[in-house]
């Protein structure tokens, strides 16, 4: 089995910076990307950003110069750095790792449970 286990959501204001972890254990091959998805209340989930295990990056235009995301290949960690926090990044964050169980199996999606993240004076 497989689990991703985020952490450090939170109340934050306008402004501030949060970062957010998301660790993932179990029978893991080989992990291809690990991303950060959103869903804010009454909207589809969407991507904010992911990596890929050689270090590429892509960003939600929302996001730029604003978030980082980070991976710690030996842990099966992701982070996201989110700085200068506004009122619409408020959403439940999902970690998602993209992975394989061997050597011979097809990649599949992993979900995380999610964490709030909500920006408000």
């Amino acid at each position: 089995q497989v689990q991703l286990v985020e952490s450090g959501g939170g109340l934050v204001q306008p402004g501030a910076s949060l970062r957010l972890s998301c660790a993932a254990s179990g029978r893991i091959f080989n992990i291809i990307n690990m991303a950060w998805y959103r869903q804010a209340p009454g909207k589809q989930r969407e991507l904010v950003a992911r990596i890929a295990s050689g270090g590429s990056t892509y960003y939600a235009d929302s996001v730029k110069g604003r978030f980082t995301v980070s991976r710690d290949n030996a842990k099966n960690t992701v982070y996201l750095q989110m700085n200068n926090l506004k009122p619409e990044d408020t959403a439940v964050y999902y970690c998602n790792a993209r992975l394989t169980l061997s050597s011979i199996w097809a990649p599949d999606d992993y979900w995380g449970q999610g964490t709030q993240v909500t920006v408000s004076s």
